[in-house]
């Protein structure tokens, strides 16, 4: 029977990581250029390339895409571009969001995305909302595959948003 789950776990790993097309340590990779992709309209550029290229994406790497989609809006001089990627971004991280609506990493992408864009543009719709389930997760210590740093570099990140109240904080800086 012990062997019946270890095989089990195995092919589920295996198909997990070919659905996504992405190795585990690839992955890892992709977080650490994500950062540097912030600063950097090239890498943002070559990492959207690669993803979108991906056939059966994951819900992550969904994610993943959207959040490059919102780094070419930042990277752009266009005023139209801006607001054309901005829109886009967030109609992928519905899809992410969708595919599964309790990942804790692509509910932070989306959050952090309507956090930093103006919201006279009216693409801040969903913060409340991302805002309460990732708080949800922390309460319930939720964080599925999460590592610890990104569980704490969230937490940190809601709490120096300050739109989390008082209650709220209080949960998150647990995690820190």
């Amino acid at each position: 029977m012990i062997k019946i789950r270890i095989i089990f776990l195995l092919l589920f790993a295996v198909s997990h990581v070919t659905y996504a097309q992405l190795s585990t340590k690839e992955i890892a990779i992709l977080k650490i250029n994500m950062v540097k992709a912030v600063e950097n309209p090239k890498l943002t550029d070559s990492l959207f390339a690669k993803l979108n290229k991906l056939p059966n994406k994951t819900a992550l790497i969904t994610g993943y895409t959207g959040t490059l989609e919102a780094l070419k809006a930042k990277h752009s001089w266009n005023p139209y571009n801006k607001i054309r990627y901005v829109s886009q971004s967030l109609k992928t991280m519905q899809k992410a969001i969708d595919m599964d609506k309790e990942n804790l990493e692509i509910r932070f992408m989306r959050f952090s995305i309507e956090f930093y864009t103006p919201s006279f543009l009216g693409f801040s719709k969903d913060l409340a909302q991302d805002k309460k389930e990732i708080v949800k997760h922390y309460q319930n210590e939720n964080f599925g595959l999460a590592d610890r740093e990104l569980i704490k570099n969230v937490a940190k990140f809601m709490i120096d948003s300050k739109k989390c109240s008082s209650a709220e904080v209080k949960i998150l800086t647990k995690h820190l």
